[in-house]
């Protein structure tokens, strides 16, 4: 997905986010729905992101399509989505995919507390992928398009008998929707989406050397106490750094190094 396409999942990405402290798994089932609603519809897809219809329009159509099938919550998503603008008639569905897996991510986030919950979801995923992928009996059976739907998830689902609830509805998607993928691909892709959202819970901090243990106890406490949650903190030496420290947490970096500050300077002396 690219240009304004990639624009339009950006922002939508960023009017999910207040949502997804409290986010269920029963939205993120309301949408993978809806996203099956509009695989199946080649028309309706054409109409929710005609570009010579106006957001207006679309998104009225949207809400008498979904109007008291769908909660509020989830009808306010898909709303958002319509309303915007995409390249080709299938990105809102790529676009729709990843919020729903995103949703589901949030919640074993939440439900494990952080980054803990992200990781066994993660670990719960990757134990499906590592039975399926190098067994290749296993993928035809889960790719056999003439086989029921309800069998297929049985048997991805006896793979991994321990697998917490989001990892069971990602996996399930996967199969009963691949949407031209192998199933095992799209899970990967779920991971990708999982690790995404961990980068939020790592701080990669850059130091010019080692630090004490007592240094490092007052940066965990600084960095927790700045981004409002417990990071994983991930610690590496770089002399040419020359001083100072580099924090990156997710997409935002915290650059308080000599290097930098001399750049800024010279910058300034340029001017």
């Amino acid at each position: 997905m690219a240009g304004v396409s990639s624009q339009s999942l950006t922002a939508a990405r960023q009017e999910l986010e207040p949502r997804l402290g409290t986010a269920s798994l029963t939205l993120a089932e309301e949408l993978f729905g809806v996203l099956d609603t509009l695989d199946s519809n080649a028309g309706l897809r054409r109409a929710v992101t005609d570009p010579n219809r106006d957001g207006e329009q679309k998104v009225a159509l949207s809400t008498r399509l979904f109007a008291g099938r769908i909660s509020p919550e989830a009808s306010d998503i898909v709303r958002d989505l319509v309303a915007r603008r995409w390249a080709k008639p299938r990105d809102i569905g790529d676009a729709l995919e990843a919020l729903a897996a995103t949703v589901a991510i949030a919640v074993a986030e939440n439900r494990g507390q952080g980054i803990r919950g992200l990781e066994g979801l993660e670990n719960d995923l990757f134990s499906f992928l590592s039975v399926v992928g190098s067994n290749h009996d296993l993928q035809r059976a889960l790719s056999e398009p003439q086989a029921e739907g309800s069998a297929k998830v049985a048997l991805a689902l006896k793979l991994v008998p321990s697998a917490g609830d989001e990892a069971r509805l990602l996996i399930r998607q996967a199969v009963l929707s691949p949407r031209g993928l192998r199933p095992s691909a799209l899970v990967e892709r779920f991971v990708e989406l999982v690790a995404l959202r961990q980068e939020r819970w790592i701080a990669t901090v850059s130091v010019t050397r080692p630090l004490s243990d007592e240094q490092l106890a007052r940066l965990q406490a600084g960095l927790n106490a700045l981004y409002g949650r417990d990071l994983k903190v991930n610690v590496s030496v770089d002399p040419s750094l020359v001083g100072g420290v580099r924090v990156k947490v997710g997409d935002e970096v915290v650059d308080a190094t000599a290097v930098t500050r001399l750049s800024e300077l010279r910058r300034k002396m340029a001017v």
